[in-house]
C-alpha cells in the first residue's frame, strides 16, 4: 500500500466534547488543527498527537454505548513521558502516554480486541501490507497495531456497502474508538487492491468536497478502515 503519511489517524465519536477537548487539548496538551463539519448533526475535533491526528467526532445525537471488541485503546509515544502512564479520557476510552521508542512507538499504537488472532494476520499482513512485528503486533508505515483474542468481542453483521460517507460514520457512530485513517497516494488503488485481497467493502472511493477522496473497508470482525487520498496542491482528486 502506497502510504501518504507514514502515521495512521484515528477516530473517536463522543457526546461529550467539552470533556473530551479539555483531556486532549489541555491535559494531555495536544496541539488543536481544526474542526471539519461530518453532516447528520456531527462535528469532528482534531488534535495532533505524535504525527497522527486524534479526531473526536462530536455527535449532538445520544450515542450508543461501546461494545466488547473492537478498537480498544490508543497508545501516544512522547518525549517527556519517562514511563508508562495508564489513563482514562472523560468517555472510559483506555490510552496510554509511553517514553518515545518504548516497545517501539515512536509515534502511535492502536490496540484491538478481536474475536480470532490469526485471521486477524491473514487480514493485516496478507491484505492491509502491513509488516509483521511478532504475534499479535504489525505495523503500517509507523503506525503500530496491536490486538489480542478478546472473549466478549463478536464479529459485525454483514451489511450492504453504503453509498455516502454519512451512511457509514453514522451506521458506525457509537461511544468510543470506532475506526482508524489510513492516508494513501491512489484511494482507487488501494480500494482496487484491497478489494482484489477479499477484504470487506463498506463504502466504494467518493470524493469528500474539494478537501479528500475516501473510502471505507471492513477488518475481519467489521471494524471500519477509512483510506483516505487528500488533496495535492496541483492534482485535482479524480471524479471516478
Amino acid at each position: 500500500m502506497d502510504l501518504a503519511k507514514p502515521r495512521l489517524d484515528v477516530g473517536l465519536f463522543t457526546n461529550r466534547i467539552d470533556e473530551m477537548r479539555a483531556f486532549y487539548g489541555e491535559r494531555l496538551g495536544l496541539q488543536y488543527e481544526t474542526v471539519l463539519p461530518l453532516g447528520g448533526g456531527m462535528r469532528q475535533h482534531r488534535y495532533l498527537a505524535s504525527g497522527s491526528v486524534i479526531k473526536l467526532n462530536h455527535s449532538r445525537n445520544p450515542l450508543p454505548a461501546r461494545t466488547p471488541g473492537g478498537y480498544a485503546g490508543i497508545i501516544i509515544a512522547a518525549a517527556t513521558v519517562p514511563a508508562p502512564q495508564p489513563l482514562r479520557d472523560p468517555d472510559g476510552n483506555s490510552l496510554t502516554l509511553v517514553p518515545l521508542g518504548h516497545n517501539g512507538i515512536r509515534g502511535i499504537a492502536i490496540e484491538l480486541g478481536v474475536t480470532d488472532e490469526s485471521a486477524f494476520e491473514r487480514f493485516y499482513v496478507g491484505a492491509m501490507d502491513c509488516a509483521r512485528l511478532e504475534p499479535g503486533r504489525v505495523k503500517l508505515g509507523d503506525t503500530v497495531i496491536c490486538f489480542a483474542h478478546d472473549p466478549a468481542a463478536r464479529p459485525a453483521a454483514e451489511a450492504t456497502p453504503a453509498k455516502t460517507p454519512l451512511e457509514v460514520v453514522s451506521g458506525m457512530a457509537a461511544l468510543g474508538i470506532r475506526y482508524f485513517t489510513v492516508q494513501v497516494l491512489d484511494c482507487n488503488a488501494a480500494y482496487r487492491r484491497l478489494v482484489a485481497a477479499g477484504v470487506r467493502q463498506a463504502m466504494a472511493p467518493i470524493n469528500f468536497g474539494a478537501l479528500a477522496r475516501i473510502c471505507f473497508v471492513r477488518d475481519p470482525d467489521g471494524n471500519v478502515i477509512e483510506i483516505s487520498q487528500r488533496a495535492a496542491e496541483g492534482r485535482p482528486l479524480p471524479l471516478d
